[in-house]
């Protein structure tokens, strides 16, 4: 297959520490790697609606018809992450693995295929925030990436084994700059923050939402900034802590915060 530019779901497969494996070893790395994904291509029922496939050494490039994305965000990672939980069962050295999903234009020719949708979901499976995230969870066998475009197209809305709050927005850096990403761990949620890294976006806040609560050692409630005792308020700011004696009716500047 070769010719004029095409629209198709990118799929990028890499496998997480790779480099660790003696070589003595890698040949079977790359069988249980090849078996994992084609059954999970069989089993959500889309073997025959890949376009186009490359070998990567450690990890596979795909191309899949994009008539239904959700499949592939939905029903083909869960398979994926079910034939890995039950792979590295009896494993000394589990296959964990990170994907990286795009949706968009690619050109084929002689050599493989190409363009900016392909680069993009390499690069997102393949970025340093990725390993790290899937690092920081060790029991994990998956880590699934997918870029903003197809998060808002497709993730957000939801669907069969879709679940938009099980996925973390990240920011990643990669050799086109600063983009958005949002990764998921199947089985686990929402993941958690890369280990040493603030690639990951504070949940946008509610500007409705109420103020949260704690009580502190001494009995008071804190409010934000400010401290609430039964005596008292400490407004906590730039230029100090000021409090406000209900008792006295008057009022204190304390030191520097």
């Amino acid at each position: 297959m070769h010719g004029g530019t095409q629209y198709g779901f990118i799929i990028n497969l890499d496998t997480q520490d790779s480099g660790t494996v003696p070589d003595p070893d890698r040949p079977e790395l790359r069988e249980r790697l090849y078996q994992m994904v084609e059954d999970a291509f069989g089993e959500a029922g889309i073997t025959a609606a890949r376009l186009a496939q490359e070998d990567r050494g450690d990890g596979i490039l795909a191309v899949v018809e994009p008539r239904s994305p959700a499949t592939i965000v939905g029903e083909w990672t869960e398979y994926l992450h079910q034939n890995l939980r039950r792979l590295n069962r009896g494993l000394s050295r589990p296959l964990r693995l990170r994907a990286g999903l795009d949706v968009g234009p690619f050109t084929p020719d002689i050599h493989g295929f190409s363009g900016a949708a392909v680069d993009l979901a390499c690069r997102i499976g393949n970025c340093g925030e990725a390993k790290s995230v899937l690092a920081a969870v060790p029991d994990a066998p998956l880590l699934v990436a997918v870029t903003d475009r197809l998060y808002q197209d497709v993730v957000r809305h939801g669907g069969r084994w879709i679940e938009p709050a099980h996925y973390q927005e990240y920011r990643v850096r990669l050799k086109e700059g600063e983009r958005q990403a949002w990764f998921t761990i199947p089985g686990l949620g929402a993941p958690p923050p890369a280990p040493g890294e603030d690639g990951a976006v504070p949940p946008r806040k509610d500007p409705a939402a109420p103020t949260p609560r704690r009580r502190d050692e001494q009995g008071g409630f804190h409010f934000g900034s400010v401290t609430a005792r039964d005596s008292a308020q400490v407004l906590q700011g730039q230029f100090g802590d000021i409090t406000i004696d209900h008792r006295r009716g008057g009022a204190g500047s304390g030191g520097r915060s």
